[in-house]
């Protein structure tokens, strides 16, 4: 007789023994996501009937409430997305999360990283080695253009 596997892990959609490990901490987990446009960063908790999400940020609000021109899964727009996620998590008494990139693989210094770093400046708790953070030029757009950096500026201090 075959024993059905989850169907979850049939479709290769969850790792059930990386979550079961994440889970295990009893902390929130600082879920980072990106599509082919956007960025999308949550703080999760576990609950038996389902995870409930207590903060989340999309890169969509960075266009929509702070008119970011310069593209929604780039590295600064992944680093304001994190730190507006930070900044609402804050308010809502949030101080320490786990990281969780689900399937995704992560790259030294990527956009995962950058949404990382993006939390970590708003105050929020999350163990990490600092060498694979990326650099600043990188975070704020600088070697792309000095206008997106300007840009970059403008929209943190609105975040704050």
């Amino acid at each position: 007789m075959k024993i059905q596997e989850f169907r979850r892990k049939r479709e290769g959609k969850t790792n059930y023994k990386k979550r079961l490990n994440l889970l295990l901490s009893k902390k929130p987990r600082l879920v980072i996501r990106k599509s082919l446009k956007n960025i999308i960063v949550q703080i999760v908790e576990y609950a038996p009937d389902g995870d409930k999400v207590i903060a989340g940020a999309n890169s969509k609000e960075l266009e929509k409430k702070f008119q970011w021109k310069t593209g929604r899964s780039n590295m600064p727009s992944a680093y304001l997305t994190g730190y507006l996620l930070g900044k609402k998590a804050t308010k809502k008494d949030i101080k320490e999360a786990v990281l969780d990139l689900g399937l995704n693989e992560s790259a030294k210094g990527g956009k995962f990283y950058a949404a990382l770093k993006g939390v970590l400046d708003a105050g929020i708790d999350v163990p990490h080695s600092d060498d694979i953070l990326p650099d600043e030029k990188r975070l704020t757009g600088s070697h792309i253009s000095e206008e997106i950096s300007k840009s970059f500026e403008e929209i943190k201090k609105k975040i704050e």
